[in-house]
């Protein structure tokens, strides 16, 4: 992932410096259980333990020639070690998918962290500002066309418990990822103890893979990346609602836009939702990792590396995209703006007619038949609206008359009240509130 788009927390997980610090972590474990169980001198410990981390330069420059990274990583680290020879009983027993695999599994783990407490954070604001908005009255829209009235908290309320519901399946994928194995050359033990594995799996707090043939085969990442591509999804609807409420014939609502803040580099008037049009473009990006890793899953035999270069991509990409795209719209759902005015005055734009569906259970609790009766004269009073701009009411008096219905407008006066459409939404506001 480009500059741009790196969060600091987020781009240390996926830096290489701090990769070699995980698989110098890793390498330690292994050395340590190795001494515990008798099975290599206890004195090397020590100087492994405190050799430094080499660093991505140095691996750098030996991969080069070596073209193998972890031969590299491995020579390098021998050097920082005193005495050196004590290095010779580093990675003793494992082959290079040992490594890899739990060195990446915990990379995921902490990305993954920072990932549902940034997550945390946008349900608590999508909660509250719902919750803020719960007697904002606006118009419900259906294929963009304005329908029954509503309340602006109750569309937020939908993403609030969307990206809960997200969190929640990301909080699942954690554990999918959270597998390590260190099983030597294609699996099977012959060179190191199942109890090794074990030793290292606890102390990192990951737990071994029900089997490994050298890799982890890689369900439990696609899950985890299919994870991150339906939050950054639900994010991108988030913005979608946004951008559609900015356009300038809605103007219901509006990004926050900041003191010295430029619209355009022609058009000074212009105010454009470029939080949420960045949002929208980021999930893409996310999206499109899922069939490259799940193509990961297929592997020659016991392993091969076709997946590898596909990782070393789709995996921080999607991880830093997705904490970008979480940061971004906290920052956007905090600072917006909402124009309850507006929002009425869009309600009342269309003289009436988002009040036919009430108006036509009206008609048929009188006596008229639906489909040959009710539902025509409904529909031909609010075709006229259309057309004329006369107010619903007075298109439909017209044709009820005709039909030889007098109207009860008391009644009318009633059910024609958008306060009553969302009467039955208290208790999903209070299951908000109760949302974590």
């Amino acid at each position: 992932m480009i500059e741009r788009y790196t969060l600091p927390e987020m781009g240390r997980v996926w830096s290489d410096a701090h990769k070699y610090e995980l698989w110098c972590r890793v390498e330690t474990l292994v050395v340590e259980a190795h001494a515990e169980a008798g099975t290599i001198p206890a004195e090397v410990v020590e100087p492994i333990r405190n050799a430094a981390p080499p660093t991505p330069e140095a691996v750098h420059e030996i991969e080069a020639v070596t073209q193998h990274d972890v031969i590299a990583f491995l020579s390098a680290w021998a050097d920082n070690t005193e005495p050196r020879e004590a290095a010779r009983y580093v990675h003793f027993g494992m082959t290079s998918s040992d490594l890899l695999d739990t060195a990446l599994a915990l990379q995921l783990v902490e990305a993954t962290d920072i990932l549902l407490a940034k997550s945390d954070t946008l349900v608590a604001t999508l909660r509250d500002h719902a919750l803020a908005h719960r007697d904002t009255l606006r118009v419900g829209r259906t294929h963009g066309i304005h329908g029954e009235p509503d309340v602006w908290g109750h569309r937020v309320a939908d993403f609030a418990f969307a990206v809960a519901r997200s969190r929640d399946r990301l909080l699942r994928a954690r554990d999918a990822v959270g597998v390590m194995a260190i099983s030597g050359a294609v699996g099977t033990y012959s060179n190191i103890d199942p109890a090794i594995e074990r030793a290292v799996a606890e102390k990192l707090g990951l737990r071994p893979a029900d089997v490994s043939t050298q890799v982890v085969i890689r369900d439990g990442i696609s899950e985890w990346t299919s994870a991150l591509a339906i939050m950054a999804t639900v994010l991108e609807a988030v913005a979608l609602e946004v951008r559609h409420g900015q356009r300038t014939e809605v103007r219901e609502l509006w990004e926050p836009f900041g003191k010295g803040q430029k619209g355009s580099s022609a058009m000074p008037h212009k105010k454009n939702p470029i939080m949420s049009e960045r949002l929208a473009g980021m999930a893409r990006i996310v999206r499109a990792q899922i069939v490259p890793v799940l193509e990961g899953i297929p592997l020659w035999h016991e392993r091969d590396i076709s997946h590898s270069s596909t990782e070393r991509i789709a995996l921080p990409d999607a991880a830093t995209a997705l904490d970008y795209m979480l940061s971004l719209t906290n920052r956007l759902m905090s600072g917006l703006v909402v124009d309850a005015e507006r929002m009425r005055a869009n309600l009342d734009s269309t003289g009436g007619l988002i009040y036919t569906s009430t108006v036509l259970l009206e008609l048929v609790e009188a006596g008229m038949s639906r489909d040959d009766e009710a539902y025509p004269l409904v529909q031909k009073a609010a075709m006229e609206t259309w057309q004329t701009g006369v107010p619903f009411r007075e298109t439909l008096r017209a044709h009820a008359a005709a039909a030889g219905l007098t109207l009860d407008e008391a009644r009318l006066d009633e059910v024609c009240r958008p306060e009553r459409f969302v009467e039955r939404l208290a208790p999903m506001f209070e299951r908000l509130e109760s949302l974590k």
